[in-house]
């Protein structure tokens, strides 16, 4: 697979802060050597859960958003080695195998621009492209009896990764998202806004349900498509829930469970819909990081859990002192979805 960049024992002592005593998560984890034939690695090592990033932001800049999500991996990934090995971490179930090397295609956009129609026309068109390495190694990681954790870049990738799922499994694959928006915008290209729209018209989507949009930012369009397909597309408001307390968050969590673990399914989790968390699309009402917690292991506990994506952070969109904090919560998130 020509774009997977491993991650090396090499870049892996150079992260690691070691000192005397210590035990850091990052000593533990497995890594692999040679990137020919993944799925028959996976397949013959001992671990659960795989890990990957996409550091790319192509899908938003795409859908005319901020800049900034192809910075997460290399935060988060400095974090979570550096948290502490005992028993209730257990890094050895856990490979980490790399990223996806979009740099080319970053590098592109960054001459283009948003004001012009030819160029967004372009910018999607590469988030196609880019759509067929992810799909490829989720497809790999999934036959291979693993459960993927993806560190976005963009809500583009949600694409590639139920697409890549669904081959590997068979069937359609149902999807619980937890974001401000429903992503399920028209198919006038690819970009990091119609993930879920794409997934569902070419049969890789079965039930997806959106949990915590925010009223005030779901195009009437949108709404009416949403509408229009209610017996595999399900939601709720994050106003109903926090704001006017209408509903209660865990009867929520298991109606949203009822409505998609018939079969596998993804978990995906937008970092625009947690509070005061640098993104794409940065709220200042949101969920809090402790609920998106609940929230993840709530959904990881169940047996049809298939793969978590965590997208649209945006670290380098921070004052410099808020950076690792958006890098520590992702990492908080990645080891809840493995404590199961």
């Amino acid at each position: 697979m020509d774009k997977l960049i491993l991650f090396t024992k090499t870049n892996k002592n150079k992260l690691v802060n070691q000192q005397s005593g210590d035990s850091k998560f990052g000593n533990h984890v497995q890594l692999i050597t040679e990137t020919c034939n993944i799925y028959d690695q996976l397949k013959n090592l001992d671990v659960d859960y795989v890990l990957f990033g996409i550091p790319e932001d192509v899908g938003v800049f795409a859908n005319h958003g901020l800049s900034g999500t192809y910075s997460a991996w290399s935060h988060v990934i400095k974090v979570l080695l550096n948290m502490q090995n005992n028993h209730l971490t257990k890094p050895e179930r856990l490979l980490i195998l790399g990223h996806l090397d979009f740099s080319k295609e970053q590098s592109i956009i960054s001459n283009l621009s948003q004001k012009k129609i030819g160029d967004i026309k372009k910018a999607r068109k590469i988030v196609e492209e880019m759509d067929k390495p992810v799909t490829q190694l989720m497809h790999d990681i999934i036959k291979a009896g693993k459960k993927p954790i993806v560190i976005g870049g963009g809500h583009n990738n949600a694409y590639g990764n139920i697409k890549g799922t669904s081959l590997a499994l068979n069937m359609p694959i149902n999807i619980i998202n937890l974001d401000a928006h429903t992503d399920f915008r028209k198919e006038d290209g690819r970009h990091s806004g119609n993930a879920f729209s794409y997934a569902y018209t070419e049969g890789f989507l079965g039930k997806y349900f959106v949990f915590g949009i925010h009223e005030n930012y779901i195009l009437k369009s949108v709404f009416d498509r949403v509408q229009n397909v209610s017996q595999d597309v399900s939601y709720n408001f994050f106003e109903d829930l926090m704001i006017r307390k209408q509903l209660k968050f865990k009867a929520e969590c298991k109606r949203a469970l009822n409505f998609i673990s018939n079969k596998p399914f993804g978990i995906e989790i937008d970092c625009d819909a947690i509070e005061n968390i640098p993104s794409s699309a940065m709220t200042p009402s949101g969920f809090s990081a402790n609920k998106t917690r609940e929230f993840l292991h709530y959904f990881a506990s169940h047996k049809n859990a298939s793969y978590v994506h965590i997208c649209e952070a945006a670290p380098n969109l921070a004052p410099k002192k808020l950076v690792k904090q958006s890098a520590k919560l992702i990492s908080y998130l990645i080891t809840d979805f493995m404590k199961v």
